[in-house]
């Protein structure tokens, strides 16, 4: 398993892609396992992709990355940010405040990081450079409050992390909610404190009337109530995640014809064709993954890993201190959904035998993920950003970063001396 996982680093180092250089890995190291019996490893190659693309619960990925495309050709990244910069844009600090709200708010109806500083960053660099805000905060927001949206329900990320752990997709969306809402509120207080400490970089804007700021807001109202509709039928098990995923994606199609730019048919083709560019991608790294785990279950290799960690006599929270480390660490070349299928069936046995929830750390582990998008040296989120603002450089995002970052490691180490935080909700529901 070790010699495996070698050669798959050195894959990926080279520039193969993810989920081919798993599906090469597993096919090579089943032949290796059965006295290179090429007849199993072909058998496998041919066996995995259909019995993975097939089932039903997946469903929901592609289903809600539609939603998420309709939301963005809807144009409601820009009316998110007008809302919350009406609300709280004459605070000091206050449009950065608002470039994080408007990221909660895109996220939620999104579920993809990079998608949510792409549209988000696109609108409101520019507006908060124009208004004095130092080019390192105006990016380092963004991008921070991109990173944050795998966290967000509903977040892609936690229902591959449900489908590959086994664990209930409603359970591990309603975990994200208490953490996700203490992020939103830990990066707004880290923005003040920045205020407070130097409010030349984040000048005021003028208040506006009560009048215009409710107009301002009435932009988001549709994909709210729709947002609402999804994790409350979620929530209320009124429908399933599959189900609340298709009312998501025919809602989020309603509201682009309602604003006047369905009837462009280059809408329709541009958000179906990314749909499918983003489904084929999340399958095929699901599909070498399954690959992988089929030839590391022969090998046995998770069982011994288990059986190995018992015998160092580490403590739960020193094993699970290095996790953390190592996700920060693949984070420099690895997106979150390749850490989830690559890690987690690995991880999973070791982690049940010294007693963790697998929907705890399916809330730890993203966040942890979310942290190192936007970790030097390749954060994917900061250079999504360096792509909107080409004219600022690298080091001044990443010198922006780092509070934030620190606001982050305050969340991991708060829900990892009370986890309650997190399965709270889930437990309230479901017991």
């Amino acid at each position: 398993m070790v010699i495996a996982f070698a050669i798959l680093l050195v894959l990926l180092f080279a520039g193969m892609p993810v989920g081919f250089a798993m599906m090469l890995v597993g096919f090579i190291g089943t032949a290796a396992v059965y006295n290179w019996n090429w007849t199993a490893a072909i058998a496998l190659v041919g066996i995995e992709p259909y019995s993975q693309s097939s089932n039903y619960l997946f469903v929901t990925i592609p289903l809600f990355v539609l939603m998420g495309h309709f939301t963005f050709a809807s144009g409601i990244s820009r009316e998110m940010f007008a809302a919350a910069r009406a609300w709280c844009g004459h605070w000091r600090g206050g449009l950065p405040t608002a470039t994080i709200g408007a990221c909660a708010g895109f996220s939620a109806a999104c579920g993809s990081s990079l998608a949510t500083a792409g549209a988000i960053g696109t609108i409101t660099i520019g507006e908060m450079r124009e208004r004095g805000i130092h080019p390192g905060i105006a990016t380092a927001t963004v991008a921070a409050g991109g990173a944050m949206g795998s966290l967000i329900p509903p977040s892609i990320s936690m229902i591959l992390y449900g489908l590959i752990a086994d664990q209930s997709i409603g359970r591990l969306l309603m975990a994200g909610i208490v953490p996700a809402l203490m992020l939103i509120a830990l990066f707004i207080l880290t923005i003040l404190i920045i205020a407070w400490f130097y409010p030349q970089r984040m000048p005021r804007m003028a208040k506006l009337p009560l009048r215009d700021r409710i107009h301002a807001t009435r932009g988001v109202f549709g994909i709210t109530m729709l947002t609402l509709l999804v994790l409350g039928g979620i929530y209320g098990g009124i429908f399933t995640p599959t189900e609340a995923a298709g009312i998501g994606a025919l809602g989020a199609f309603i509201i682009v014809i309602y604003r006047g730019r369905g009837l462009r048919i280059s809408v329709l083709n541009s958000a179906l064709r990314s749909t499918l560019e983003t489904t084929c991608m999340i399958f095929i790294i699901l599909i070498g993954a399954h690959v992988l785990n089929v030839f590391l279950a022969a090998t046995r290799g998770p069982a011994e890993l288990a059986a190995w960690v018992e015998t160092l006599g580490l403590s739960p929270y020193v094993f699970f201190a290095l996790i953390i480390v190592m996700y920060i660490v693949l984070g420099t070349f690895l997106d979150a959904l390749a850490m989830i299928v690559l890690t987690v069936p690995v991880l999973q046995p070791v982690l049940m035998n010294m007693g963790f929830d697998m929907v705890w750390f399916g809330v730890i582990a993203v966040l942890v993920m979310e942290m190192a998008i936007i970790s030097p040296p390749v954060g994917m989120c900061v250079y999504v950003v360096k792509g909107v603002a080409k004219d600022v450089p690298l080091h001044v995002i990443y010198n922006g970063i780092w509070p934030f970052m620190g606001a982050m490691v305050i969340l991991v180490a708060i829900l990892t001396v009370f986890p309650q935080i997190a399965l709270f909700l889930p437990n309230l529901m479901y017991n």
